[in-house]
């Protein structure tokens, strides 16, 4: 799969995070090494939990690591950015606006495209994510599935180097999710940035990956990378293939491991918090 020069590479090295929950203070991730590859798109699955949604925030700079580093291109995440765009769980489309004024709006409110340009540009997105005849609607006029299209064209539009999915098809049908899981495939195929999508299910995990990377349970770090070696474009008939079964048998096996684990320490609150200071790099 060729790259776009849109696409950036991202680094956690040896990533620690805490957080406060309940009043006590508890591990999230640690020592979490791993590297989104530009081009492609990797995805995170594990442990509800386990702080999938933590890495989101890490790299879109809502979160920083209390210790090891996250960096994009060579260079520590420090905040928020346009070259960082997440489509959450929610939507998050501006109940105010039509779809076609939802798309328009970032583009427009950084004055980066002329008005002309990002005209045809959401024209052209609407088109691809099948929303051409609903640019005059507003959000709540749209279906669960069509506003998560609108919100992929919100982004695109933007043209980020890195996409940041946290779970967005989580909560539709299984017809919509597989439709939306169509619509994103094709999108990323054309685009080529850098994606990380996180999902709890596994079937979407290993049709949308080329890299998928398995997490451990609580204070969690990545328990392997499974490369996808699935050829592009991907499609629904591969799920019978042999390698991807292949693949899904190894995945389930690294799973499984982790829900035993879980189920054995499932009335553990505290986390001793001493280890994580002793083995974290800082750079």
């Amino acid at each position: 799969m060729s790259t776009s020069n849109q696409a950036s590479e991202v680094i956690f090295n040896n990533v620690g995070k805490m957080a406060i929950f309940k009043k006590n203070q508890t591990v999230i991730l640690k020592n979490c090494s791993f590297t989104v590859e530009p081009g492609k798109l990797t995805v995170l699955i594990g442990p509800s939990g386990c702080g999938k949604t933590t890495i989101i925030n890490l790299i879109a700079g809502y979160e920083r690591p209390d210790l090891g580093s996250v960096k994009m291109d060579g260079q520590p995440i420090s905040g928020p950015n346009w070259e960082r765009l997440v489509v959450f769980q929610e939507t998050a489309l501006y109940p105010w606006l039509s779809c076609y004024e939802n798309v328009m709006f970032g583009p427009l409110s950084r004055k980066v495209m002329a008005k002309e340009k990002a005209h045809e540009e959401t024209l052209k997105l609407l088109a691809k994510v099948g929303l051409e005849d609903f640019r005059d609607k507003y959000p709540s006029q749209l279906s669960g599935g069509m506003q998560r299209r609108a919100e992929l064209a919100r982004a695109l539009i933007n043209q980020p180097k890195v996409m940041l999915m946290d779970e967005p098809f989580r909560g539709l049908d299984a017809m919509t999710r597989q439709l939306m899981q169509e619509y994103y495939l094709k999108l990323f195929e054309e685009t080529h940035a850098s994606h990380v999508f996180v999902t709890s299910e596994l079937d979407e995990a290993i049709i949308l990956a080329d890299n998928l990377l398995i997490m451990t349970n609580k204070p969690s770090k990545i328990q392997k990378t499974i490369e996808v070696d699935l050829p592009r474009p991907r499609e629904w008939s591969m799920v019978t293939s042999k390698r991807y079964l292949e693949i899904k048998a190894e995945a389930l096996e690294l799973l499984h491991e982790e829900a035993v684990k879980a189920s054995t320490t499932s009335g553990k609150v505290d986390v001793d918090l001493s280890g994580l200071l002793q083995t974290a790099d800082s750079d």
